[in-house]
């Protein structure tokens, strides 16, 4: 049976965040597969900040002209 639980992993080991009745015998075996929290979804900035994860200086630079050129915001407009 498959039960997800969060924990905090301190001095070698795990400890859980809302103890719970895991339904295990001492000495079981489980898996353990790691995932961080989303924390992208807490903290807005953070998700902002990952946009320009991975580019230069020049390609930010650009994007940042890109976005703030109104001379075309709307397309082209009728008149």
């Amino acid at each position: 049976m498959q039960q997800t639980v969060e924990a905090i992993y301190e001095s070698g080991g795990f400890r859980l965040i809302d103890p719970a009745d895991l339904q295990l015998f001492e000495g079981q075996k489980v898996r353990l597969i790691i995932e961080p929290p989303d924390q992208s979804a807490t903290n807005p900035l953070d998700l902002a900040a990952q946009v320009y994860e991975g580019l230069s200086d020049s390609q930010i630079e650009e994007i940042e002209r890109i976005a703030l050129d109104r001379d075309d915001f709307f397309g082209e407009r009728v008149q």
